[in-house]
Order: structure tokens, then sequence, then C-alpha cells
């Protein structure tokens, strides 16, 4: 027997889902939880599989499966949502979700990812197994971690400017164009303006 954990805010859906799922001759649902913050304490049921919802009040999926997973790291957390944007589908695998599947399927698709699941699969929608296998295709640029200054800094170094020249085109002394490059560097990886500037030029519009 499949032990499973059901963590959902809403009544209808736990209980949607335990009929759904007590249904099936190889799976049981053992407890369910109305929070992420009770989550942890589903753990005392031994469950092999914990079908988690994101979007829930005081504690959300992504941070209950993380406290879950310091717990019971062996426990299988399978989210089953409506979101299918990219921020939540990342944040969850990165939290250790197994899977991830969506709320519109089938109720056979949601047996089988949790039968998956308790295999060692990896069960995923196809609509967010897109968005994992673009994010993987296309590494995220580090410009979200440059400030709107070190961007502008960084176009004038990809424009050929020197520092005495991009300080007065700034108004900045030329010691804080310095400082702004150094972070800009480190943000990007690179050692030099050269480098720096031949990877603006790739990965900077305009």
């Amino acid at each position: 027997m499949i032990r499973v954990a059901i963590v959902d805010d809403h009544m209808v859906v736990r209980r949607g889902l335990q009929g759904l799922l007590d249904a099936e001759d190889d799976i049981e649902v053992v407890a369910t939880a109305a929070d992420g913050a009770e989550a942890v304490a589903l753990l005392e049921h031994s469950p092999d599989v914990v079908l988690m919802d994101l979007s829930m009040p005081e504690v959300d999926g992504i941070e209950a499966t993380r406290h879950l997973l310091a717990e019971a790291p062996h426990t299988h957390v399978v989210v089953l949502t409506s979101f299918v944007d990219k921020s939540r589908i990342m944040a969850a695998l990165e939290a250790g979700a197994v899977g991830y599947i969506l709320k519109d399927a089938d109720a056979g698709d949601v047996s089988a990812a949790v039968r998956a699941a308790a295999a060692g699969g990896s069960p995923l929608d196809p609509k967010v197994a897109r968005v994992v296998l673009d994010a993987s295709r296309r590494p995220q640029q580090p410009t979200t971690d440059l400030s709107p200054r070190e961007l502008e800094v960084l176009e004038l170094v990809k424009q050929g400017m020197a520092n005495k020249q991009i300080a007065r085109r700034l108004g900045i002394a030329e010691r804080t164009v310095k400082a702004h490059l150094t972070n800009v560097f480190q943000a990007i990886g690179v050692t030099d303006r050269t480098a720096a500037a031949l990877w603006a030029q790739e990965h900077l519009s305009g």
C-alpha cells in the first residue's frame, strides 16, 4: 500500500482527493492537513507520498515542503496546484518536490502521479515539463543581480567608454564607477572590462 498525506487549505479539495485515492486498491490516505504549518505533523503517519498545495495561508507549500523534507528526506512530495508559472515551479522543485501536477488533471493522472513518485519517479504535468525543459535550455542570466546603476555602467562599458567618461556621463565619482565595475565583474563572472563588454554585447539589448 502506498501511504499518502494531503495538504490543502480547501476542505472540498481534501475530501475529493481522499475519496479519489482511497478508491484505488494500492493507495491509502493516512492523513490530511489544512495548511503548510500542519504538514510536518503528518510525518507521524509515515506517508510515502505527500500531495502538497502551494497557495495556503501562514506557511505556503514551498516552505512546507522544505520543512517536511528537512525532517523526513525520504518522503516524496508531489505538488498539486493550479499555478503553472515558472517561478513557482522552479521554487517547488528546488525545495525538494519530486513532482508537479495541476488541479485540472484527470483523476487517473493524480493516482498515476502518486504511484510514480512512490516508485522514485518525477511525475510532471506536460505543461510543467515544458517550463522545466525551457529553463534548463536557457541558463538564467545574472543581469537580475545588477542594480539599475550597475546596468548603466555596464552599458557604457559596452559602448567603449573609459571610467572617466562614464563618471562624467553619469555625474558620479570615478572611484564609484570602479566600485560598480567590481560588482559587475563578480555578478557576470568576468575579470576585465573587455570580457564585460563582450558579455554585455551578447546579453544586453540596445
